[in-house]
């Protein structure tokens, strides 16, 4: 399958899927119930664990990103794109805080919402792809 780089055969595609599904839970769940971001407003003493919260959204964004940039075939780069901006969107909210960008909660459902359903298009592509080859 020439058209990919990285989610290469069905076990790739689907374990990108899987965890596209539990980011979205997560995502879903830190929309409905969670508490509003404050964000990291200057002269205010955050927790450690916002900063940890950075650190993560930081890195997860850097990777997708980087998979986004190797990425071929256009459904993947629509896969990778999808996750990157929930990532980023995610570590945005989470700096600035919800009063200035309280779409950020619903960017990311709506992000990993598509992703999943691209995910799972890519998942069926590839199993369509082995019963034709068997």
């Amino acid at each position: 399958m020439g058209e990919f780089a990285i989610l290469t055969n069905r076990k790739r595609a689907v374990i990108a899927l899987v965890h596209s599904v539990v980011f979205l839970l997560l995502a879903t769940w830190q929309a409905v119930g969670s508490a509003p971001a404050r964000g990291m407003l200057p002269g205010v003493r955050e927790s450690s664990g916002v900063w940890v919260l950075c650190g993560i959204y930081v890195i997860v964004s850097s990777i997708l990103l980087w998979l986004f940039a190797i990425s071929r075939g256009w459904i993947e780069k629509l896969y990778f794109a999808l996750c990157t901006v929930s990532a980023a969107s995610g570590l945005l909210r989470t700096v600035v805080g919800d009063q200035s960008f309280h779409s950020g909660r619903y960017i990311r459902v709506v992000m990993l919402a598509s992703a999943v359903i691209v995910g799972t298009v890519i998942a069926r592509w590839h199993s369509q792809v082995i019963r034709a080859e068997a």
